[in-house]
């Protein structure tokens, strides 16, 4: 697995995880790589720097040496930990978990049966009360179209995220 910095062409930064860069560029030249602030599929890659482990610089320096030859330069140590891939990079990403949050706090999850939930509290067979769940595309389509009030969520399910 590769970690890419990317830019969309609004100027939007964001990193994203792909199987190598083979892989990037398949899914780039589809438009199946998109901005992860507003959808834009003009996403490049930013300038980054690698991150190259070296090893254990102490082991190294107390390895034997041959001799004559100077010891090896240390390394500075890093400035700071790596950015957490699940803590929120920026105030939008922090209130939308905040958001989810809110929404899986005080909504049933009824998972794959939402469509069938959602006809049973609109027809008054079910407790009215906020619930979500996963529906495919033709399923919220067919509730929409029989007026009962749905909407996506801008998030995956944890299951499949």
């Amino acid at each position: 697995m590769i970690r890419f910095s990317l830019r969309c062409s609004k100027g939007h930064a964001f990193e994203a995880w792909f199987a190598n860069n083979a892989t990037f560029e398949k899914l780039q030249t589809a438009g199946a790589v998109t901005c992860s602030e507003c959808g834009d599929t003009a996403v490049e890659k930013a300038l980054m720097a690698p991150a190259v482990r070296t090893g254990d610089a102490a082991a190294r320096s107390e390895a034997p040496r041959p001799a004559g030859e100077a010891p090896a330069a240390k390394l500075p140590a890093p400035a700071s930990p790596p950015p957490s891939l699940s803590a929120p990079a920026s105030e939008k990403e922090a209130a939308l978990a905040a958001l989810r949050a809110k929404i899986e706090a005080v909504s049933d999850n009824v998972g794959r049966d939402f469509a069938a939930e959602a006809r049973r509290i609109h027809a008054g067979d079910a407790p009215q009360r906020p619930i979500l769940g996963e529906a495919s595309v033709a399923e919220a389509k067919s509730l929409v179209a029989e007026d009962i009030p749905v909407m996506p969520l801008p998030w995956m399910s944890k299951r499949d995220a």
